[in-house]
């Protein structure tokens, strides 16, 4: 009769990772397997690419662990958790940017850093002269880009078109006054692992 009811709670576990079940979590109710309007493939895909991630963060500090937490749909990744300094989230998302198939990023990680409204501003004006820099220049899909600033440091990600399109990207940044860096993570199309049919 024990082994009986070993083997049945046994290949529940085993079943219930081959049936589609919905859950809820993270990020909200999950899809049900049976239901993903993915590829089989592209499930795999994405499951690789978030694996791949949540590895690296971990082995860039172990307390991410339980703080961060990773997705990947249909190759667009989206983080979310907190850490202590901006410039964690900051490298968080160019490591999720960095991922090899990343179609986007959606980092909303919250930092427990006091906040500081006169760098704050600052920061916000850099981004904000950058974002319309890019929406001008004919030659640049603005919408491709994620922008960030800190502390005067410009943090780009995102997917160029082309490498003279990543150029331009890098040196209308460069041209914002008062800018002190520019940290970019632009992938070319051609990259990218999984591509948009």
């Amino acid at each position: 009769m024990k082994n009986k009811l070993l083997i049945f709670i046994l290949m529940s576990f085993i079943l219930t990772g081959c049936i589609g079940v919905s859950s809820k979590g993270l990020f909200g109710t999950g899809v049900s397997v049976a239901l993903d309007p993915r590829s089989v493939g592209t499930q795999i895909d994405d499951s690789i690419m978030q694996k791949s991630l949540t590895a690296k963060i971990i082995a860039r500090d172990k307390k991410y662990i339980l703080s961060v937490k990773s997705k990947v749909i249909d190759g667009k990744i989206f983080i979310t958790g907190k850490v202590d300094e901006p410039e964690e989230k900051l490298y968080l998302t160019k490591m999720a940017w960095e991922t090899k198939g990343a179609r986007s990023v959606r980092n909303d990680i919250k930092i427990k850093e006091e906040f500081k409204f006169k760098q704050s501003a600052k920061d916000v004006l850099i981004t904000s002269q950058l974002r319309t820099a890019l929406i001008l220049n004919k030659n640049i899909k603005s919408t491709n880009y994620q922008i960030d600033t800190y502390k005067k440091k410009i943090y780009v990600y995102g997917i160029a078109l082309t490498i003279e399109e990543k150029d331009l990207v890098i040196s209308e940044a460069k041209e914002i006054l008062d800018v002190e860096d520019v940290i970019a993570s632009i992938i070319l199309v051609e990259d990218l692992r999984i591509k948009k049919d």
